[in-house]
């Protein structure tokens, strides 16, 4: 007899395929009932096309919908068609349609119908790409560059020749080669040969690279309360560089993060008069240098969540950056103060921080106090910091002794993050790596050394699809787990570890309470599929452990399934996850919102 259990999840999987069978038919049925209403709406003229050109014609051609006045109405109308068509099968690549009107009689109503035989699809024949400027000197590097620009061109001989995609081409083209050193790259001549005869169409395209162009000197507008060296410091090139469009835009990005800006324009003006040393026009808006900011959010990881934050952007007058931040959620209340210095030339900057944090958690309660310094560098794709942390935790396991643990130690940090888009990947991978430990030689309660390694990685599949797959491994040398830190300790469970089971409920038993183990490793594969920009079902299977060491493992499975959605801030997830071992099933769910 099946159990309980059993009958809960054959129900569940019913309802959430049920559920995902009818969003997946519900654009269609949409297209199906919007293509229809305009069918029925269609009725004073018969468009008679293949189906790919009708559909087509019905979307860019609009048909009468109201009786012609008289005849003269109705011929003007049926000549007009018939050029408007003529010209829409062009763009598609079909120069020689066969269009005819004749009349059909439907029942006592006789009304005009436009047949339409597209004839053949004009394909491209020969591809000519020539080039003048400094991109022909006599340089392997450019003759290299000429090769792949070519290549690259994607209307090949034997493709279909439309003029939307012939125009794109070269845009694309034309960006290709202003992306390094061409900024004022131009078309000199472009030509479509179309041989109607041979539904063959010849290109020819003449682009003049002009001179390479370097990097001059940066003008700033809009500067008042800092110095210019907020600015330069975080160009990401010297005055005499090659010129890179992608450096253009790396600063941009840089520029924006900066807290003491509400807008910032970088841009240049190519005259070839300047090449030698062009200049970089920024612009930028400042915003108040100290603000106020509210939030609320939940997680099921911590419960309902509401903060409070302060920031200063220009602290001593030196653009020093100052937060404050007091944050309560169920299961942990945080306040934190700290101070970040600017960046210098070579991306490095420092911070100093305290915070206080009071956790309860799977029966462990933990009071940590904690003060910090750290120096940082920073670039688009890698973030590297060194810290000195010296902390305070009183331990306080339900039905276990409590403890005080403290411990100064050295902290290394490295991520690597490179990936298409920040906040709604579909390619890309993100590793990171951290090394810390103390010594009871200098001031901590127990000698260890705490490391950890996770990887991420996205894959696109097919025009939307993304398969995410994740890993983690951490382990603690010391000879006990006791007098560590929970922080330098490891547990699993809940959202982005594994789901199925509860934040952090996955560890080593003291008492009634699940504490850090010194050995975790936990992985992840999920499979989104977007049925809209917006809107994705995800299929997710977790697998892990934490435990005192590799000989106590033992593997905790969590499966399950979810909704996606594509919010402005980044993906949110609604998840639902079935525990393996206990069949008990389980929401995970996060959103913020601040204001």
């Amino acid at each position: 007899m099946p159990s309980i259990s059993s009958k809960i999840d054959y129900f569940v999987i019913r309802c959430c395929s049920i559920i995902l069978l009818f969003i997946a038919i519900l654009p269609g049925i949409a297209l199906a009932q919007a293509s229809s209403s305009a069918t029925n709406n269609s009725t004073i003229v018969v468009l008679s096309a293949p189906d790919d050109i009708q559909e087509f014609l019905i979307k860019y051609f609009k048909l009468p919908t109201e009786p012609f006045a008289d005849s003269t109405a109705e011929k003007t109308f049926l000549y007009r068609a018939q050029k408007e068509i003529r010209n829409l099968l062009a763009t598609e690549g079909y120069f020689s349609p066969s269009i005819s009107v004749s009349h059909q009689i439907q029942g006592e109503v006789t009304k005009p119908e436009i047949k339409v035989d597209p004839g053949v699809l004009t394909r491209v024949g020969e591809v000519s790409i020539t080039f003048r400027g400094d991109i022909t000197q006599e340089n392997e590097q450019y003759q290299k560059r000429i090769t792949q620009i070519r290549a690259a061109w994607p209307l090949q001989a034997n493709s279909p020749f439309r003029s939307a995609e012939w125009e794109q081409a070269k845009i694309s083209l034309l960006s290709n080669v202003t992306q390094e050193e061409f900024a004022a790259a131009s078309i000199v001549t472009s030509q479509a040969k179309i041989d109607p005869d041979h539904a063959r169409a010849d290109l020819s395209i003449t682009i003049d690279s002009g001179p390479v162009f370097y990097f001059g000197e940066i003008q700033i507008i809009g500067l008042e309360r800092y110095d210019q060296t907020l600015i330069t410091n975080l160009a990401p090139f010297k005055a005499g560089d090659a010129y890179r469009r992608d450096s253009l835009h790396l600063y941009q990005i840089a520029l924006q993060k900066a807290p003491q800006f509400n807008t910032v324009s970088v841009n240049i003006s190519p005259d070839s008069a300047q090449h030698k040393s062009l200049p970089v026009q920024v612009v930028v808006t400042e915003a108040q240098s100290q603000r106020f900011a509210f939030g609320v959010g939940y997680s099921s990881n911590n419960g309902a969540r509401g903060e409070i934050n302060y920031r200063n952007h220009n602290l001593l007058d030196r653009a020093w950056n100052l937060t404050s931040m007091l944050r309560l959620e169920q299961k942990r209340q945080t306040f934190f103060t700290g101070v970040d210095t600017l960046p210098n030339q070579n991306n490095i900057n420092y911070s100093l921080g305290a915070s206080l944090q009071t956790t309860d958690i799977e029966n462990l309660k933990t009071i940590e106090q904690k003060i910090g310094v750290s120096r940082n560098y920073q670039t688009p794709e890698i973030q590297m910091q060194f810290g000195l942390n010296w902390q305070r935790e009183h331990k306080k396991p339900d039905g276990a002794i409590n403890q005080i643990n403290e411990a100064l130690t050295l902290d290394w940090r490295w991520r690597r993050q490179i990936v298409d888009n920040p906040l709604h990947i579909r390619r890309g991978d993100a590793t990171e790596i951290r090394i810390g430990g103390g010594s009871q030689l200098f001031f901590s309660d127990q000698d260890f050394i705490r490391s950890y390694a996770r990887h991420q990685s996205w894959w696109p599949v097919g025009s939307r699809d993304v398969i995410f797959l994740r890993a983690e491994v951490g382990y603690t040398l010391a000879s006990s787990r006791f007098g560590i830190p929970q922080e330098y300790l490891f547990r699993a469970g809940g959202i982005q570890s594994i789901r199925g089971y509860d934040f952090k409920s996955i560890g080593v038993q003291e008492g009634n309470a699940t504490v850090g183990g010194r050995a975790m490793a936990t992985a992840t594969v999920e499979y989104t599929h977007w049925l809209t920009q917006q809107w994705g079902a995800a299929a997710f299977a977790d697998i892990g452990s934490a435990a005192d060491s590799w000989q106590n493992m033992r593997p905790f499975l969590g499966y399950g399934g979810g909704v996606r959605w594509r919010s402005p801030a980044g993906p949110i997830a609604l998840d639902l996850a079935r525990s393996h071992e206990t069949g008990t099933l389980r929401f995970h769910f996060s959103m913020a919102v601040a204001f």
